[in-house]
């Protein structure tokens, strides 16, 4: 394994900018850091990793397999493209449910060479049979195939390079223990804060040649519900309203009314998001009620609900979880101007 990249050998590697492509791919290339040192937020998953990468290099090692989780938009796959760019190797990128058969995953596995990494999202939604070749790939590089059928079927093992897999998933719970075990570092990815909001919007507007004075960066961070994914979408929102209806220059006044024509509200709530606090609070008298009874009321899935919508609002101390259902808090009842009252709460086991 060489520290230098090695020439791209498939669709799902990482390539470097290419000086003669169109300046709207080179800058949305960009907008992913490159290395650990341009990765803002996530400080203790990227000390942690950097030691992970240092001691793997300095041995002349694959590294370990590693899994990130944590809700969408927080940079996982970021961190996976990162991890191969530090390492100096391909990456092959795929997910879980575009692996339908185990035969689709062994032509992956073949295809890999020394140090590659693999690149798993959304790594609980693998097929059983799809883990159970996975398995031994990852604990012993090696790769079981089954020739014949009936009674002169043999079993043959095919040893392959030292590869790395990085997941990534929304759902930790719905990854098989046997999966989780075979990863040798977890690392789960937090909501960023105010101050790492606003580095990432800062660069971002640079790279996006977006003149962004200093309360506009601060407005557009505050509405960006702690998630860079989030965060560039309003960005390139807000510098289409101030080049159309401003003077292309971004302030917290532009800010604002871009924002409120998206109707993202100054805590980062959408449409959605009030939606399922409206529809707690008002067709069920602030809760508690079932997710999918929420799911159908407002005709959204209940994967997006839990996935997208509540863990924000979970962090903002606006919805409760019981063994009965979801609860709207106070908090929400005052965020949204609704009359509370404290009979209206029922009491949380």
């Amino acid at each position: 394994m060489t520290d230098s990249p090695r020439p791209s050998a498939g669709s799902g590697q990482r390539r470097p900018l290419d000086p003669e492509a169109k300046p709207d791919d080179r800058v949305d290339n960009a907008l992913r850091p490159q290395n650990l040192n341009n990765l803002i937020g996530q400080n203790q998953v990227k000390e942690n990793l950097g030691i992970l990468i240092a001691a793997a290099r300095g041995r002349g090692e694959a590294l370990d397999h590693v899994l990130f989780y944590g809700p969408p938009g927080l940079g996982k796959t970021t961190l996976a493209h990162v991890v191969a760019n530090e390492m100096g190797v391909n990456i092959k990128v795929t997910s879980g449910p575009a692996i339908e058969r185990a035969g689709d995953l062994a032509a992956i596995l073949t295809n890999l060479r020394a140090g590659d990494v693999l690149f798993i999202d959304e790594v609980h939604r693998l097929g059983r049979a799809v883990e159970e070749v996975l398995y031994p790939a990852m604990e012993d590089f090696a790769l079981d195939i089954v020739i014949g059928k009936g009674p002169s079927a043999r079993s043959i093992r095919l040893k392959l390079p030292r590869f790395t897999v990085v997941g990534a998933t929304t759902r930790l719970a719905l990854v098989t223990a046997p999966l989780r075990a075979r990863f040798g570092a977890v690392y789960r990815l937090d909501y960023y804060d105010l101050a790492a909001m606003q580095a990432v919007v800062t660069r971002a507007a640079k790279l996006l040649a977006v003149h962004v004075d200093t309360s506009g960066v601060e407005e557009i961070a505050r509405r960006a519900r702690g998630t860079p994914r989030v965060a560039l979408r309003l960005l390139r929102r807000v510098r289409d309203f101030a080049q159309v209806r401003a003077d292309g220059t971004v302030t917290a006044n532009v800010a604002k009314e871009a924002l409120d024509l998206l109707q993202v509200d100054p805590l980062g709530l959408d449409d959605v998001d009030r939606r399922v606090l409206k529809t707690i609070i008002e067709k069920y008298n602030g809760g508690p009620v079932g997710l999918n009874t929420i799911a159908a009321s407002i005709s959204e899935e209940q994967d997006t609900i839990m996935d997208v919508v509540e863990p924000y609002l979970l962090q903002l101390g606006f919805l409760d979880r019981t063994p009965q259902g979801r609860v709207a808090t106070k908090s929400a009842y005052e965020h949204l101007n609704l009359p509370y009252s404290e009979g209206q709460q029922p009491r949380l086991i």
